[in-house]
């Protein structure tokens, strides 16, 4: 297994992805086109979280193809251990890795998801967790079902993009930073940002129910996959435990509405989020013994932020029922 524990310091996350992007001009060689690609996705990574969330927000199941890897890794590469035989039955490869040296033979980076795999060729297309996401909002307007939301509306994307980058760098990557600190000074440090943001973020959402506007966008669901970890990997696994997410009212509150937001809730498998940190960070817990709980029951209680206004979906509607092969497995959330 790889270290993950920067060595005398502290974490600095690789941020070059592959930056080829599907729109809807194809000017990177890659056109929208409904069919083509493939999704891959782990439900244990909060980066790939995002994607399942927007892609089933937008309705674009029927455009874009998924497929789940595994909760755990090698340093290698994410596998499709949970299909028949361990191959992805669209790609029909055992290993993400494969879509990776198809376009790239040489490829030197980790093997990351979410990526977008051109079927056809069997390449991978892109892994910028990012802009894969904004671009399902914009790039591929013409297949969101009717109703879907405007997750990335035009009159609030500087704010939204200027909110988000704030998550990312605080809180997203902030626990990691926590957890793969390798020095006392550098942790502390990294536990001092988080905590402040995560106060920053009650206090903004105090007097709201969304991050930007009355209404979910963007930011809100990349704040979500990361909160949805704390209490269950952040908080022990990672040594973020000033405060569980259920002592921070208004995070815990504001966690509890979107989780019980179609679209968000359904797609969160804590098993798999628990094997996956547990097991794969070999360096951090090296018994792989992989913790029991929290109880989460606690995610179906009411949220009372209702009373602050709001429109989930806007001018939209929720989505509908997972499609079938899509649904995360009964015992792997509350109340499944």
């Amino acid at each position: 297994m790889a270290a993950y524990v920067a060595p005398g310091g502290e974490f600095t996350r690789d941020t070059k992805y592959i930056t080829t992007r599907i729109t809807a001009d194809g000017r990177d060689g890659y056109p929208v086109e409904p069919g083509r690609y493939r999704l891959v996705v782990a439900r244990a990574c909060p980066w790939a979280n995002r994607a399942i969330i927007v892609r089933r927000l937008l309705g674009l199941e029927d455009a874009i193809s998924i497929g789940f890897c595994g909760p755990t890794h090698d340093q290698d590469s994410w596998t499709f251990d949970l299909d028949l035989g361990g191959v992805d039955p669209v790609l029909k490869i055992p290993r993400l890795k494969d879509a990776y040296l198809k376009r790239f033979p040489d490829y030197p980076k980790g093997i990351t998801v979410p990526a977008i795999v051109d079927v056809p060729t069997g390449e991978v297309v892109t892994n910028d967790f990012a802009q894969i996401t904004l671009d399902f909002s914009t790039e591929w307007r013409t297949y969101h079902r009717d109703g879907a939301p405007d997750l990335y509306p035009e009159d609030r994307r500087d704010e939204i993009d200027e909110v988000a980058q704030r998550i990312y760098t605080e809180v997203n990557n902030g626990v990691y930073r926590c957890g793969f600190a390798g020095s006392q000074e550098a942790y502390e440090k990294a536990y001092d940002r988080l905590f402040a943001a995560l106060d920053w973020l009650s206090d903004r959402l105090a007097t709201q129910r969304y991050l930007v506007g009355d209404t979910i966008t963007e930011a809100d669901v990349r704040l979500f996959t990361t909160l949805v970890r704390f209490d269950p990997v952040y908080q022990g696994h990672f040594k973020c435990n000033r405060n569980k997410l259920a002592e921070m009212p208004v995070l815990w509150a504001y966690a509890r509405d979107l989780f019980q937001t179609p679209g968000f809730g359904d797609t969160v498998d804590f098993v798999q989020i628990k094997q996956h940190y547990y097991i794969v960070h070999t360096d951090i817990n090296p018994t792989r013994i992989v913790p029991k709980g929290p109880d989460l029951a606690n995610w179906l209680r009411p949220h009372g932020r209702e009373e602050l206004g709001g429109r989930p979906f806007g001018d939209g509607t929720p989505p509908g029922p997972v499609r079938e092969g899509e649904r995360v497995p009964p015992g792997h959330g509350p109340g499944r």
